[in-house]
């Protein structure tokens, strides 16, 4: 029987205007299937022009300039939809959705589709979560006590996946994939027996107590940020006064 990292699995990442999910927008984005390890790998991409300045701070890190994404960017509701069916087509498929810091992506994506379609995620995943692998939540829960960072380019530095033009939304989307693959196949021990679907559920979990204990750092330190302990997907902020 085919282990679940060696399968099919698929990845999404964004490339935004920020890091405020309940402000910015994405200004790229790509899916990546793939139907075994090793296997070919599909490809969607998208580009949009988001409809508000891009940040110098973040062109400098992506490489989307306003006047590119104006020119080459598509309207953010056509395209919010498409990824949006894109996703749910991997959860009716079965296969598992690599999200790096899910949080981030997935809760930024519904809020787009809150804002350009006056829908949401769950409703074209007909309220069925998806089943999001996170590298970074696996990565930190199996060896917690490592030392350093764990971006993107950290984790494939630490697990020896080459990162080719890493925030490109498709290449780091497959350098996660990737990373999950490297992860599933160095804690074969403690996750062969687990399917993606109790992965799913344990990473809720997990990423809770990690978010605890980022807080009482937090703390310690005497910074006032909040850690908002919802994985994969944050709860949509009341606006009720």
């Amino acid at each position: 029987m085919t282990r679940w990292y060696e399968g099919p699995l698929a990845a999404f990442d964004t490339e935004t205007t920020g890091v405020d999910v309940e402000r910015d927008r994405i200004v790229s984005a790509a899916l990546v299937v793939q139907e075994c390890a090793g296997g070919r790998v599909r490809q969607t991409r998208w580009l949009v022009n988001p409809g508000i300045p891009v940040p110098r701070e973040a062109t400098e890190v992506h490489g989307l300039t306003d006047e590119h994404l104006q020119h080459h960017g598509r309207w953010p509701a056509p395209v919010m939809e498409e990824i949006a069916r894109a996703l749910a087509e991997q959860q009716v498929a079965g296969r598992p959705v690599v999200v790096m810091n899910a949080p981030f992506d997935l809760t930024l994506l519904d809020r787009e589709l809150r804002r350009h379609r006056a829908s949401s995620l769950a409703r074209y995943l007909d309220n069925r979560p998806l089943t999001v692998l996170d590298p970074r939540v696996l990565d930190k829960h199996l060896d917690r006590y490592r030392k350093g960072r764990r971006t993107l380019s950290d984790l494939c530095g630490h697990y020896g996946i080459e990162l080719e033009g890493a925030h490109d939304a498709a290449a780091d989307a497959l350098a996660s994939l990737e990373v999950v693959r490297a992860v599933g196949r160095r804690f074969a021990a403690r996750l062969e027996r687990l399917s993606p679907a109790e992965l799913h559920t344990l990473q809720a979990v997990w990423f809770a107590a990690q978010a605890r204990g980022l807080q009482a750092w937090f703390a310690r330190q005497g910074t006032p940020e909040a850690v908002d302990p919802h994985w994969p997907l944050r709860p949509e902020v009341s606006t009720a006064a």
